[in-house]
């Protein structure tokens, strides 16, 4: 078994409705994420690879723009958009198209922080 990562970035606003009144983040704010995705698999006798990275980078590209430089919670599936959330969300858009995606971590790297869901 192989795994192969490729990561895109994009910048959103949010706030999260369900903290607790007087919570910093239940203000609108904004994060620079990035999304690892990671695929499994054996690779193709033919090409010697799991995925051509171009067929991920293509996948991303509709994805990318519905979040980048959006206000998360008005995207329907986001509306309490928590880092485990939005983790669940790229994986959900993606795995139909990319079925050896077995696991999407989305970063903060300005917080240091990041939330991985893994294929069940």
């Amino acid at each position: 078994m192989i795994s192969i990562s490729k990561e895109f970035r994009f910048d959103a606003a949010h706030f999260l409705p369900t903290a607790p009144q007087g919570h910093p983040n239940s203000r609108m704010h904004g994060h620079s994420f990035a999304a690892v995705l990671t695929l499994e698999g054996d690779a193709d006798a033919a090409h010697g690879w799991v995925r051509d990275f171009a067929e991920i980078e293509a996948a991303v590209g509709d994805l990318r723009a519905r979040l980048d430089h959006h206000v998360l919670n008005e995207i329907k599936g986001l509306e309490t958009p928590t880092l485990e959330r939005i983790a669940r969300y790229v994986f959900d858009a993606l795995k139909d198209e990319l079925p050896e995606l077995a696991c999407v971590t989305v970063r903060r790297d300005s917080l240091g922080e990041s939330c991985s869901y893994r294929r069940a």
